[in-house]
């Protein structure tokens, strides 16, 4: 069997990737490391009036970044795992569609962000955040000794004193604490030593620590201290030794304290967040052709782009609102989606054009992203969180960043498509890089985008220069990312499209393999063109019109984010049971050979049998003959009018009938077609019969009177007009007539009175 390669558009702006629906509480951690994986009906009960101190990190499992950084707060976590019930540490994962809000209501807006809590903390606006230099875990655990002492007023208080000790202190400890041993450590002002031994310590009983400053000379002197850092050890009998380790460390003494006779662990358990039950049914895998672009993962990216990227920030202000109108425009322009999901995004956009404000509450926006008002055309947007070609091999690997990389190469290449339409060669990529330095989740993976952007991104001067640049990033972050922990191993970030792909793609000058850029150009075109955009998994658009229909009616809140993933698999099952992968019963898929564009890129090498579709983007035909590729493609935005494409479908669809008299189309016939007409159902069922362009127009100049029998419009000219618009244009045509005819009467009538006139002139 060939090995499965990679599908074109893996991890975002550099890396990532992943998944948001269906990860187990707790994402890129589990239940047995040692910190309390909390969720939105344990955060605020955990962290909130505890009478310990709380550092939580709050996280995205896609974040590129934060897989990078699981390891180091594991590592911290474990590292501190003494430091309990002074200190506690927990993690939030804000890709959990459960979560989201509360994360909202924590005021996080990247990834990851580290809050700090004192104990006794009311609200969640009483975190601290930590930031977190080197991301190295001397660095965090001085940042938490740092907070920690900023918070005398709330205390934990398990928490030992961290204070540096006086000569009185010293002098009556042992009249005033029931232990027998006593640690002086003797250090500088800046140093850290005595803090993190006294709170390792925390735990053990009949023993205690204390840091003495190098400018306490009494005592400095009395015990001949010499060297900084140094220890020295007090019994209660008067007695006193300088501590015997090899290395002036925090270890070395931790280990020797530990097993001083009489000294052991306290009745201190951890603390954990209380039980709650944990998914663990896995989401079932979609069966995914590498050669395809889903239509499921391009509305999931909307969705997930504009009602949780962009619902993190209770207000836009600035950039913010310009980068949000951009990137709505840029949508609403070149999205090759269904009509209801083209209203949809016009209607956005059109909200945000005539918003003056620079200050825009997203409660505001909200509103107009679930279109809740009736008696509106369909404009929907499903609130599905449905991966099919981003899938990872784990929850943690692809998903939303491989899908808005798809997203943008999409809009460069339509971009291409439809020059006329534009405003300049940067365009899509302005709006991209303003969507990803204000919004997208993971910070780093924003700057290192930023990065890119201001090196070379002034330079494109073309919609062609602009898909080729996006190309050429990508592969470049595919390459820095190879082989770190963000790559998913069955979709391996790799140079995109490989030789076995795209041959004419590379070339060899002085035995060097170099790009050709004018055939990737050409196969980008073809690989990210709307025929290669298919509808499996996809929410059907009567499920969704009525819907929306009945949250408006029923005056719904928020749509239930968290049913997405199972209204989902539901419709996965309902879709298998019509045919594997939605395909038609003859059609057969075979694993692609084609790599990946570190993207994740999966592409090509998968052929149908029994099936004579539209012709799928072929590397063999990356040539003049391309040509004839185009011409067979029908791009349902190439129709003038919306009830144009509703005549083009029902016609071809009658032309199927005959064709198939087994296969029947089911057209929902209304008075106002273009809102009751399922165009998605219709155009998979006429690919799956193997109707290209050429067939549907001959199809509907065929149907041509029986469709004006039937259908609401018809075709003239290449303009649809309706039966009032052509019977105004008769009773216009009948009064003109009438008019010209009194005109032509009345002028007669009085040329002939003039001549029975003795004053008219005659012959």
């Amino acid at each position: 069997m060939a090995r499965r390669r990679c599908h074109p558009h893996a991890a975002l702006l550099l890396l990532l990737a992943a998944t948001l629906a269906g990860a187990p509480p707790g994402g890129l951690y589990s239940p047995g490391d040692p910190l309390v994986l909390l969720q939105v009906d344990t955060l605020e009960s955990s962290v909130l009036n505890s009478s310990s101190a709380w550092l939580v990190e709050f996280y995205a499992s896609w974040c590129g970044h934060c897989v990078h950084f699981a390891p180091t707060w594991r590592a911290l976590a474990a590292d501190i795992q003494e430091w309990s019930p002074a200190v506690n540490v927990g993690v939030v994962d804000c890709a959990d569609i459960a979560n989201q809000k509360t994360c909202g209501k924590f005021g996080i807006t990247g990834f990851p962000t580290l809050k700090f809590f004192k104990a006794f903390s009311k609200s969640p606006e009483d975190g601290t955040k930590i930031f977190h230099p080197g991301d190295s875990i001397q660095n965090l655990r001085q940042s938490i000794i740092t907070n920690l002492e900023m918070h005398k007023e709330s205390w934990p208080p398990a928490c030992p004193p961290l204070e540096p000790a006086s000569v009185e202190e010293i002098r009556g400890f042992f009249q005033t604490n029931n232990v027998t041993y006593l640690v002086l450590i003797f250090e500088t002002n800046d140093s850290f030593l005595g803090r993190e031994v006294t709170l390792d310590m925390l735990q053990y009983e009949n023993i205690a620590v204390r840091r003495v400053l190098s400018s306490e000379e009494e005592l400095v002197k009395k015990y001949g201290v010499t060297a900084f850092p140094s220890s020295f050890l007090l019994i209660n009998n008067g007695t006193f030794s300088r501590i015997p380790v090899q290395v002036e460390a925090r270890s070395f003494y931790t280990h020797f304290l530990r097993r001083l006779p009489g000294v052991t662990r306290g009745p201190y358990t951890p603390t954990r967040a209380p039980d709650t039950p944990i998914k663990t049914t896995p989401t079932p895998r979609r069966p995914a052709d590498s050669s395809k672009v889903y239509m499921a993962d391009l509305e999931s990216a909307l969705h997930y782009a504009l009602r949780v990227e962009v619902a993190r920030f209770s207000v836009l202000t600035g950039e913010r609102v310009r980068a949000l109108k951009d990137f709505v425009a840029v949508l609403a322009k070149y999205f090759p989606g269904r009509p209801f999901v083209q209203n949809f995004l016009r209607s956005v956009d059109r909200w945000l054009r005539n918003v003056r404000e620079s200050r825009i509450p997203y409660s505001a926006l909200e509103l107009v992203l679930t279109n809740r008002k009736e008696g509106q055309a369909p404009a929907v947007l499903s609130n599905n969180v449905t991966w099919v070609g981003c899938q990872g091999s784990e929850p943690h690997f692809r998903g939303y960043p491989c899908s808005l990389w798809i997203l943008f190469h999409l809009l460069t290449v339509q971009a291409t498509r439809h020059p006329r339409l534009g405003t300049g060669p940067l365009e899509v990529l302005g709006a991209m890089r303003g969507y990803v330095q204000s919004f997208f989740g993971c910070r780093e993976c924003a700057q290192h985008f930023e990065g890119m952007a201001a090196e070379s991104m002034d330079k494109v001067r073309s919609v062609d220069e602009a898909a080729l640049w996006l190309w050429s990033r990508h592969n470049r972050v595919n390459a820095r990312l190879a082989g770190t922990e963000t790559e998913d191993p069955q979709f391996p970030k790799l140079q995109w499209p490989p030789p076995e792909l795209c041959r004419p793609c590379h070339s060899v000058v002085k035995r060097r393999q170099v790009w050709d850029e004018a055939a990737v150009l050409q196969f980008l075109k073809a690989y990210f063109s709307p025929i290669n955009i298919f509808l499996n998994y996809t929410e059907p658009e009567t499920a969704l019109v009525v819907r929306r229909s009945q949250e408006a009616k029923e005056g719904a809140g928020e749509w239930a984010m968290g049913e997405g993933e199972e209204r989902g698999e539901e419709d996965d099952d309902k879709e298998e049971e019509r045919g594997e992968n939605g395909r038609g019963e003859g059609e057969e898929r075979r694993p692609g050979k084609l790599e990946g564009a570190g993207l994740g890129m999966e592409v090509g090498g998968s052929e149908r049998r029994g099936f004579s579709g539209p012709r799928k983007p072929s590397i063999i035909r990356m040539n003049p003959k391309m040509q004839e590729l185009e011409e067979d493609i029908v791009d349902l935005d190439s129709f003038s009018e919306l009830h144009y494409k509703s005549k083009a479908l029902k016609a071809a669809a009658n032309k199927g009938r005959r064709l198939s008299k087994r296969d029947t189309i089911p057209l929902l016939l209304a008075d106002d077609s273009h809102q009751a007409f399922d165009y998605a159902a219709v155009w998979e069922r006429l690919r799956r019969q193997g109707l290209g362009s050429k067939q549907l127009i001959g199809a509907l100049e065929e149907d041509e009177g029986d469709t004006l029998r039937r259908s609401h419009w018809f075709r003239m000219l290449g303009v649809g007009f309706s039966r009032l618009d052509v019977s105004l244009c008769i009773i216009l045509y009948f009064l003109s007539s009438m008019c010209l005819l009194g005109m032509y009467t009345f002028f007669r009538m009085r040329t002939r009175h003039r001549k029975g006139r003795p004053s008219f002139p005659t012959a």
